[in-house]
């Protein structure tokens, strides 16, 4: 089983109300091959909800509690961001997921790039929190970028 951010399969649970819909991952989960999760929404976070941003760090930082994943307003929401990790976790662990493929620069989701906590829409190298958790546990994730390559070569 393959799990998937569910905003990548045009479900409106990013933090603004919209998705991200990539037409290839829905096509996975309407032919059954994929499940959707969301781990925002696993920690208990609402739509909408305010953007968040880790700051001093990456996820796996904010595993070792070295850096936060703050708010716009500023408020801490770590503890949100790593319950819903350890809950995407546990789903992933139940289907034996071979492959994770989740929303790029999210701070729970994000698997080569992440906002660098500025709130100035700059980028940095690194993993979400859910990324970061995933990976440790021995967990193939990728992009939705590297699912829609994966699609190219094989449709060339």
């Amino acid at each position: 089983m393959i799990l998937v951010s569910s905003c990548l399969a045009g479900m409106k649970v990013r933090y603004n109300g919209t998705d991200s819909l990539d037409v290839h991952i829905q096509k996975l989960v309407e032919e059954k091959k994929a499940m959707t999760i969301c781990p925002e929404l696993l920690g208990g976070f609402v739509i909408p909800r305010e953007p968040a941003e880790i700051v001093g760090g990456t996820g796996e930082d904010v595993l070792t509690g070295t850096a936060k994943v703050i708010e716009y307003s500023g408020n801490d929401v770590s503890d949100m961001y790593i319950r819903g990790a350890y809950e995407a976790l546990q789903i992933a662990r139940e289907v034996n997921a071979s492959l994770i493929v989740l929303k790029e620069n999210s701070p729970s989701c994000g698997s080569a790039a992440i906002y660098n906590g500025a709130f100035k829409n700059r980028k940095i190298a690194g993993n979400g929190v859910t990324s970061a958790l995933l990976k440790r546990e021995g967990f193939k994730v990728i992009s939705e970028e590297q699912i829609s390559e994966i699609f190219l070569h094989e449709n060339m």
